[in-house]
C-alpha cells in the first residue's frame, strides 16, 4: 500500500467522525495560530526598533552637558552648558574614528506663516548636522558652512512643521517668522518619525547655529560658544566603544577634570541602547513563541489520545485487514497518515487564524505585526512533526496487534 492509498483511507476514516476530528484538530489550530500571532507581534516590535535606529542615524553618539556641582550641591543634568563648539571641533580633529561632530542648540518658539502659526522645536545646527543624523532632504538645499559663518536667516523644515504651516503647498522659498525674525525656507527634511522616547522628530525647524544664538534662542552669557548637544557620527566599521572612550578621555582633558571628579558631560550611544531593546524584544518573541508552542504539544497529546481510541474502536477492522494480507507496516502507515492529516489540516486552519489575528491586532490595537513566510513554514512544519511524533505510538500499537486476537475482539 502506498502513501496516497493510505491518505485516502485516512481521510475516509476521519470523515466518519467529523466532530471528533474537528475537536482533535482544535489544539493544533490554536497552537499554530498562537505561534504565528506571537512571532508576528515580536517581529513587528523588532522592525519598529530597527526603524528607530535608522531614524536616529547609524553609528551615532550623542554628547550632552552633564551635571555640575556648585557649593557642594550637585545640580541636575543639563542645568549648565558644559560643552562647546570648540569641543566638537576637537573631537572631529583628534578622535580618528569620528567622521563628523555636529554641535547644536535647541529651544522652542512660535513660528508664523501668513495667518497660521505653530509652536515647534528650533534647532541651531552646523553644516555637518544632517550628515551626522543621516537626515536627507526631500527638496531644496542643506545648510552650508557659509550660512553658519554669515548667520544667514534660512531654515530647513521638518514634515510635521510643513504640514501645519503650509498644508499641501510647497514651502520652498516662502518666508516664515520665528520670534518675529523673517526666515527663508530653503528645504524640507525627509520624514524621520518618532524617536525612541516618543517625540516627533519631524516637528522641527533647523537654522544655522550662529543665527540661532544671535537672533532666536540667544547665547549663554557665561560661554557664548556653549551648545546643548554634539552629534558624533562614527566612521563605518570603527569600534563604537573605543571611539566613545577616546572622546571621554579627550573631554576630561579639555575640561581639566581631576581623576576623582565626575564627568561634567554625558555620552549616549543611542544605537547601542536601541539594539539592546531589539535584543530584549527578540528574547520576548522567543518566550511568547515557546509559550504558544505548548498549545501545539497539548494538541499533539489530544491527537495521540484520539488515535488510541480509534485503534481500540477499529481493532476488528485491523484484524480483517491483516487477515487478507495487510502487513504491519501498512497498518502503521495508515494510522500515521491519519495523525499527520489531522495535524496538517489543523495547521492550515491555524495559519489562516494566525494571519487573521495578526491583521486584527494591527487594525484594532494599532500595533505593527510582521508575519514572515519563514514563520508560517516553521509553524506548519512543527504541526506536521507533532502529528508524526504523537501519532507514532498509536500507529505502532495498531501495527503490532495479533490478527487472531483482533478478529475476536468485541
Amino acid at each position: 500500500m502506498n502513501v496516497w492509498q493510505s491518505a485516502r483511507i485516512a481521510v475516509r476514516a476521519l470523515r466518519v467522525n467529523k466532530l471528533r476530528s474537528a475537536l482533535t484538530m482544535l489544539g493544533i489550530i490554536i497552537g499554530v495560530g498562537a505561534v504565528i500571532v506571537t512571532v508576528g507581534v515580536g517581529a513587528g516590535a523588532q522592525a519598529r526598533v530597527a526603524e528607530q535606529i535608522e531614524s536616529l542615524g547609524s553609528n551615532l553618539i550623542i554628547l550632552m552637558s552633564g551635571s555640575v556641582t556648585s557649593s557642594g550641591v550637585r545640580l541636575g543634568q543639563g542645568t549648565q552648558l558644559t560643552i562647546s563648539e570648540d569641543d566638537a571641533a576637537a573631537i572631529a580633529r583628534e578622535v580618528p574614528a569620528v567622521q563628523v561632530a555636529a554641535p547644536s542648540v535647541r529651544g522652542t518658539a512660535q513660528v508664523v506663516y501668513g495667518n497660521l502659526n505653530w509652536a515647534t522645536t528650533i534647532q541651531g545646527v552646523t553644516a555637518d548636522y544632517v550628515e551626522a543624523r543621516d537626515w536627507p532632504l526631500v527638496t531644496g538645499r542643506p545648510i552650508g558652512p557659509e550660512d553658519v559663518e554669515g548667520a544667514t536667516k534660512i531654515a530647513l523644515l521638518g514634515q510635521t512643521t510643513v504640514l501645519n504651516l503650509f498644508g499641501d503647498a510647497d514651502p520652498l522659498g516662502q518666508i516664515i517668522r520665528i520670534q518675529k525674525v523673517p526666515f527663508t525656507v530653503i528645504g524640507m527634511l525627509h520624514r524621520k518619525g518618532q524617536s525612541s522616547r516618543g517625540w516627533d522628530q519631524d516637528d522641527v525647524i533647523l537654522i544655522p547655529l550662529s543665527t540661532a544664538k544671535k537672533k532666536v534662542l540667544g547665547a549663554s552669557q557665561a560661554s557664548p560658544r556653549a551648545v546643548n548637544t554634539i552629534s558624533i557620527k562614527i566612521r563605518p566599521g570603527a569600534d563604537m566603544a573605543e571611539a566613545e572612550a577616546q572622546t571621554r578621555t579627550l573631554l576630561r582633558q579639555r575640561h581639566r577634570l581631576q581623576p576623582h571628579q565626575d564627568d561634567d558631560f554625558s555620552l549616549r550611544n543611542l544605537t547601542e541602547v536601541l539594539q539592546t531593546q531589539e535584543r530584549a524584544s527578540q528574547v520576548m518573541t522567543y518566550l511568547l513563541a515557546a509559550i504558544a508552542s505548548v498549545s501545539l504539544v497539548v494538541g499533539g497529546i489530544g491527537i495521540m489520545n484520539i488515535m488510541l481510541v480509534s485503534v481500540t474502536e477499529r481493532t476488528r477492522e485491523i484484524g480483517l485487514r491483516m487477515a487478507v494480507g495487510a502487513r504491519g507496516r501498512d497498518i502503521l502507515l495508515q494510522f500515521l497518515v491519519e495523525a499527520v492529516t489531522l495535524s496538517l489540516l489543523g495547521g492550515v486552519v491555524g495559519i489562516a487564524l494566525g494571519l487573521a489575528g495578526s491583521r486584527a491586532i494591527t487594525y484594532f490595537v494599532d500595533w505593527r505585526t510582521v508575519v514572515a513566510p519563514e514563520a508560517i513554514a516553521l509553524a506548519f512544519a512543527f504541526a506536521a512533526a507533532v502529528g508524526i511524533f504523537f501519532g507514532f505510538y498509536p500507529a505502532r500499537k495498531a501495527a503490532r496487534l495479533d490478527p487472531i486476537e483482533a478478529l475476536g475482539y468485541e
